[in-house]
């Protein structure tokens, strides 16, 4: 094998793998490094009314941005790999269920979790679904993380309740909402 071919091969492959903003804790430098992803969230936005600030503040808390972000894996005995507890994946950490009922009602029949503008889109869909079911305003990060957390059944028993931890993050993503949502209003005016 000629070695010349090693290095287009291994470009092609490192260029498929799609890298984590550097800096995911600024939004302005989140979206100026991924050039389509404001594009993408604030279709989400026009299409299901959840601001982009709050999509953001979820996926940041869900992936950090990760495209094949999954839960770890558990270690039997320590060496021996075993099942995930659940199988959320991708950007938005949308279980298998709750993503084929999206693919099915949202007409999102080619969408992927790993890829950034159907995850925003996902988060909107089911927001806007926590909004019309649950009632939970547009704008109310904190509930609509538990709703997205716990699913509606749960929020609607207030699972999230029993779980301290759970209200923490919560509050959590609603503080990172608020900076996300500051970051906006400064980078668009540069």
């Amino acid at each position: 094998m000629k070695k010349p071919f090693i290095l287009p091969l291994l470009l092609s492959l490192t260029a498929c793998a799609t890298i984590p903003p550097k800096n995911s804790d600024n939004i302005c430098a989140t979206f100026r490094e991924k050039d389509d992803w404001y594009d993408d969230a604030r279709k989400s936005f026009q299409k299901w009314g959840i601001p982009v600030h709050v999509q953001m503040a979820i996926m940041h808390q869900e992936s950090h941005f990760v495209a094949d972000a999954r839960p770890p894996r558990p270690w039997l005995l320590g060496i021996i790999p075993w099942f995930r507890s659940s199988s959320a994946y991708g950007y938005a950490q949308a279980k298998d269920e709750t993503w084929d009922s999206y693919v099915d009602n949202a007409g999102s029949w080619w969408a992927d979790r790993d890829e950034f503008d159907d995850a925003a889109d996902f988060i909107g869909w089911y927001c806007s679904i926590s909004y019309k079911k649950l009632g939970i305003p547009k704008w109310d990060t904190k509930n609509l993380y538990l709703a997205y957390h716990e699913g509606h059944g749960g929020y609607m028993r207030k699972s999230y309740l029993k779980k301290p931890w759970l209200m923490q993050v919560a509050s959590k993503v609603a503080r990172r909402a608020q900076i996300f949502q500051s970051q906006l209003n400064t980078c668009k005016k540069n």
